[in-house]
């Protein structure tokens, strides 16, 4: 399953439990995948991240990841911004640093990433923020 088609169900997922005050998570993946995704997908070329050297890519952005911040970082802001980087672009940046006319210059990765890769690179995320707590999806067998 493709990322376009695991937005759309989330949307359709999110849209349904504000209907019904329930949390939505994906399911628990591997820090150690994660790291290898980010590192694959060579996030650390506009990213830095603590615990991830940047192995010689040339940086074209600084963007900080896992800082310490102001408010809380909610989950869902940051599956959002894997999913949907123009959603929100990063603060405390000029502008014209993390955008080409309001569009952030992240690249979507939908088409790309796989959803287990997808789960793995927030999970090894998730792991550097200081999350809100949030009520986990549980995923039992379907029969």
């Amino acid at each position: 399953m493709k990322i376009t088609a695991l937005v759309t169900t989330l949307f359709a997922i999110t849209m349904l439990s504000a209907c019904s005050e329930r949390n939505f998570s994906l399911p628990e993946g591997n820090i150690e995948s994660g790291k290898i995704v980010f590192s694959n997908l060579q996030c650390i070329a506009c990213h830095t991240l603590e615990g991830v050297e940047d192995k010689g890519i040339e940086r074209t952005l600084s963007v900080k990841l896992g800082w310490e911040r102001n408010r809380t970082y909610t989950y869902a802001e940051l599956v959002t911004s894997i999913i949907n980087p123009s959603h929100k672009l990063a603060s405390g940046y000029a502008k014209e640093s993390v955008s080409i006319e309001g569009v952030s210059k992240m690249r979507n990765y939908n088409d790309v990433m796989t959803v287990s890769e997808l789960i793995d690179l927030v999970t090894f995320l998730e792991s550097k923020y200081s999350l809100k707590p949030i009520t986990r999806t549980e995923y039992v067998p379907y029969h």
